[in-house]
């Protein structure tokens, strides 16, 4: 859609208020409001005022940016009461106006232009898989003299024994919620009501079920599309799925290991490169039917996996994830099938302009854009240098263990590590200045900053351990 049929769009079609939202530094939404008689085409060049220093952006010093809006992306927002046509907007400077070196969105734009560069003809596809729990009770604080968390589901196993008049049984055992059916699985109904506003909003659902986690763990999948769109369209997702379940007087949470022994919550991401919409990975004389391209691809994001952790799974909570046992990857390796597989190239492909690879060590504390641009960079790459990913490992990883850590590098263990590796290798995100330098300080300053939070405070099973001492 142009500037000019937007326009159009929002005078014919009435609306009262126009939304512009646009991604902070961290990943999530932030939003601003006008009235829809204020939206001229005066507002495209002007853009809206926002303080980046309170958005992670910038410096109190230097804090005022404007946002325009990009009407190739707009929706009708489905949780206004008033009509509300909201639009993506981008986060620029000012005198002169221009792209703003850390707006997430145009890295990801920046990304998407280096691939041109080295291959006019191709296209960044990516498929994310989104993972997370629905919980009925959200409780949670820390003070100098307590802290402590809170959640329940009314599906979980634990609450098999509640004396209210709400239990009727029909609880999910422990790590045995994939797939299940009602009356176990209470929450399909959310699910359809969430894939049917995916519909309106133009968000194409490939299968919704319950996920392995008893505690109500969600799976929503959805079709492949170019990085930038698919980038826009993750953001309205988990902003439909959050509010959906706001809605059914339920929270919604992507955090990757919200329970104790109980499965993590992944963002997979299935990836390709495409000639006019049909999948150059694929070649039918090659092993595994991976083409050359598809290989060296795979090559750079195994070599950059460590790195490119820092912002597929920037946050601590994220390798509380990442650990043996539970179909999270812990080692760098690839494999056709296997769920344990940093990166899976899975089995079930029929079609060949289709074939691809899935990230899977990736969480949805990511920011969406920074993550997709990472991986693509990491794939280019691996193309530019024609990085070998070797053989892939089709053992069962749970039985072999001992072997694992001779033969295959672990991915790092907490944040810390990642944002170390990606320190020691950050070159092939820099190329072109995709990803500007001030962008990857700003980036490691915030995350260390969230590491030395969780670091100087007291976790309650310290107590369990030292209380005693």
């Amino acid at each position: 859609m142009t500037a000019d049929d937007f326009l159009k769009k929002v005078k014919d079609e009435k609306y009262e208020f126009v939304d512009f939202k646009f991604t902070d530094m961290k990943g999530g939404w932030r939003h601003i409001t006008i009235p829809a008689e204020n939206f001229t085409e005066k507002t495209y060049t002007d853009g809206i005022g926002v303080d980046g220093s309170s958005i992670g952006f910038l410096s109190v010093k230097a804090g005022d940016m404007i946002i325009i809006p990009d009407p190739s992306f707009n929706f009708i927002d489905p949780f206004w009461d008033s009509p509300t046509i909201s639009v993506i907007a981008n986060i620029c400077e000012v005198n002169p106006t221009e792209p703003h070196p850390r707006d997430p969105r145009f890295t990801a734009t920046k990304a998407v232009k280096r691939l041109k560069k080295l291959f006019p003809n191709l296209e960044s596809y990516m498929g994310p898989e989104f993972e997370f729990y629905l919980f009925d009770e959200v409780r949670y604080a820390q003070s100098p003299n307590h802290g402590f968390y809170y959640l329940d589901a009314e599906e979980a196993e634990w609450n098999s024994g509640d004396d209210s008049d709400l239990n009727l049984g029909h609880k999910i055992r422990y790590k045995d919620g994939y797939h299940a059916a009602p009356p176990q699985d209470k929450t399909y109904e959310i699910r359809a009501h969430i894939s049917r506003l995916f519909s309106e909003a133009g968000i194409h659902v490939k299968y919704h079920h319950h996920e392995v986690g008893g505690a109500s763990q969600q799976e929503i999948e959805t079709a492949f599309s170019p990085l930038l769109e698919m980038a826009d369209k993750s953001q309205l997702a988990k902003y439909i799925i959050k509010n959906s379940a706001s809605r059914f007087g339920k929270s919604a949470s992507f955090m990757p290991k919200p329970l104790f022994m109980e499965p993590g919550s992944g963002l997979h991401v299935h990836q390709f490169l495409a000639k006019e919409g049909k999948s150059v990975f694929y070649n039918e004389n090659m092993p595994l039917h991976l083409s050359e391209v598809a290989r060296f691809y795979l090559g750079g994001l195994l070599k950059h996996a460590p790195a490119l952790l820092a912002f597929t799974n920037p946050s601590t909570n994220s390798f509380k994830r990442l650990v043996p046992g539970f179909e999270a990857p812990v080692w760098v390796n690839y494999s056709v099938g296997s769920r344990t597989a940093a990166v899976r190239i899975p089995g079930y492909i029929k079609d060949p302009a289709m074939m691809r690879m899935e990230f899977r060590s990736s969480d949805a504390t990511a920011n969406i854009y920074l993550a997709f641009a990472a991986m693509l960079m990491a794939g280019l790459d691996g193309i530019e240098n024609k990085i070998d990913p070797g053989e892939p490992l089709d053992d069962d990883t749970a039985k072999m263990s001992g072997q694992m850590s001779s033969k295959y590098p672990t991915l790092p263990e907490s944040l810390h590590l990642a944002i170390e590796a990606l320190d020691k290798d950050c070159e092939f995100l820099l190329k072109d200045n995709v990803f500007a330098p001030e962008l990857i300080d700003t980036w490691k300053k915030l995350k260390y900053n969230e590491i030395e939070q969780i670091r100087q405070r007291p976790h309650p099973w310290e107590f369990r351990l030292y209380y005693d001492a």
